[in-house]
């Protein structure tokens, strides 16, 4: 494994990580706040905007590499 593979794996592994206990705090938070039904809607919306959006640039980065070779 090169440097690169290893940083790449570590990477995504990490975020995947990250984004669990991201989610895990937004739980959290809504239900201490007493955020209600549509409260806890917008802050799982918004934090599943920032994983789309990290998901979306990986395909991508996929896509792009498969054309150049």
């Amino acid at each position: 494994m090169t440097e690169k593979e290893f940083a790449e794996t570590s990477l995504t592994i990490g975020l995947v990580v990250m984004i669990s206990y991201m989610v895990f705090i937004v739980y959290k938070l809504g239900k201490d706040s007493k955020a209600g039904k549509f409260g806890s809607f917008i802050l799982f919306l918004v934090l599943g905007l920032g994983i789309f959006g990290f998901i979306i640039k990986f395909v991508i980065k996929m896509v792009l590499t498969s054309q150049l070779d």
